[in-house]
């Protein structure tokens, strides 16, 4: 019984978590900013899924819950950011080693001459 009464009374005594859901959000919007919705779209959907849920929480008096969920929202929403920007580079790499292999291609070629 003194446990049921222990963990109601920590649940009751976690503040709204305002500050986290804000940074939440603005994570999530980093990531759409990043273009996560075309490279990283499986994170930036379990990141605003998280958000979504946390904020519900939130309304909901469940604030332990929502802070939870909201630091995994912002988790997931860096995550997606950082797969974004990876793959961006990785694009970006591909093309100037392209560019690269293609200058080579004309120097040989005009050595030849």
């Amino acid at each position: 019984m003194l446990g049921v009464v222990l963990a109601l009374t920590a649940c009751a005594s976690v503040p709204p978590p305002t500050s986290e859901l804000a940074a939440a959000q603005q994570a999530v919007s980093r990531a759409n900013d990043a273009d996560a919705e075309q490279y990283a779209v499986h994170d930036l959907a379990q990141a605003r899924q998280a958000l979504r849920l946390a904020q519900s929480a939130m309304a909901s008096g469940r604030n332990a819950d929502a802070l939870m969920l909201a630091r995994q929202a912002s988790a997931n929403a860096d995550l997606a950011t950082a797969h974004s920007k990876e793959a961006v580079a990785n694009t970006e790499l591909a093309q100037r080693r392209a560019e690269v292999a293609d200058l080579r291609q004309r120097l040989g070629m005009e050595g030849g001459q």
